[in-house]
């Protein structure tokens, strides 16, 4: 009896490890965590770029992977583009900007 009551604690303990260790970062993909962080900076920064009204900001997308912002689209100048690149720096979570924008 005691026998098995080991064994299905060891189980048990092998399960949740396995489960906790899917869920963890690598260098390609993000946990759960850096995922909802990811989230949040990313639309920090659309909500910035929606304040500024010299930009189409709906024309700008904005993807982030571990702090990481990559701005893609079109813009109707590079001083626009230049703008973006600014506002999403001055986010809070940006760890670099990745500048993919194209002028129109």
């Amino acid at each position: 009896m005691k026998f098995v009551k080991l064994l299905t604690g060891a189980v048990l303990a092998g399960v949740v490890a396995l489960t906790l260790s899917a869920c963890a970062p690598t260098a390609t993909k993000e946990g759960t965590g850096g995922y909802i962080d990811d989230t949040v900076v990313t639309t920090k920064v659309k909500g910035e770029l929606l304040k500024d009204d010299s930009l189409k900001s709906t024309e700008i997308n904005v993807e982030t992977f571990k702090g990481k912002v990559q701005l893609s689209g079109f813009v109707s100048s590079p001083q626009m583009a230049n703008r973006a690149v600014q506002v999403t720096r001055s986010v809070a979570g940006v760890k670099s900007v990745v500048n993919n924008m194209q002028i129109k």
